[in-house]
């Protein structure tokens, strides 16, 4: 099973594809990660990554592409594939069919999970962490049991993400309505989508994402 989890920054598809990792034996070909990874490895790619993201440039296409080429390639024949942060562009998808295309594999369904921007931007802008031991909170959803102290480790440090603020949620959102969410149609009339509602508890997308691989 190959599938692509679809929908905005912070609409949980890092947490969902872990989970399908482990519920399933699935393999996450994060874009982001395998980007840290790429760079760190001494080869030509990871060096050619390194010094494009050190100077603040944007990685193409095609060495994204390359990365998930090669990422297939290790993989074995009866593990499936999650798709999480690609394809982002029409052109990334059409390079996606190319590459499963040479791997004897298809792609078996896209997942959208749909957002409600308010409530994502109250979700993302309310999260915070433990300094210390990571331990994850939220302002509202999931505040520390006592005020200013973690309840894991006990520590009164707390950081949030610089980029977790509403302009950088919203015009995240806005990128992917203008560049992601127009590959929809295209998987739409193969018949392949499915949505599902994102802002539900953690483990009621999990079982409706299971419901869908079913």
């Amino acid at each position: 099973m190959n599938i692509i989890l679809l929908g905005p920054p912070g609409a949980g598809k890092g947490t969902q594809s872990k989970g399908l990792v482990e519920r399933h034996a699935m393999v996450q070909l994060s874009t982001g990660d395998m980007l840290r990874e790429t760079r760190k490895a001494d080869t030509e790619l990871g060096r050619k990554v390194a010094d494009i993201m050190d100077s603040g440039g944007l990685v193409s296409d095609d060495i994204v592409s390359a990365m998930i080429d090669a990422k297939l390639a290790e993989m074995g024949e009866g593990q499936g594939a999650i798709f999480d942060g690609y394809p982002r562009t029409a052109a990334q998808a059409g390079q996606l069919d190319e590459i499963l295309a040479k791997h004897g594999r298809a792609l078996d369904r896209v997942i959208e999970l749909e957002v409600n921007e308010d409530a994502l931007v109250e979700r993302i802008t309310g999260r915070f962490s433990c300094a210390n031991c990571g331990t994850l909170y939220h302002d509202t959803a999931n505040p520390p049991k006592v005020e200013g102290v973690c309840d894991a480790c006990g520590s009164t440090d707390f950081k949030r993400r610089p980029d977790d603020n509403e302009e950088t949620v919203r015009n995240r959102m806005a990128e992917y309505r203008a560049k992601t969410a127009p590959i929809l149609p295209g998987y739409e009339a193969r018949g392949i989508v499915t949505r599902v509602d994102g802002m539900a508890g953690i483990d009621e997308v999990a079982s409706a994402i299971d419901r869908v691989l079913a």
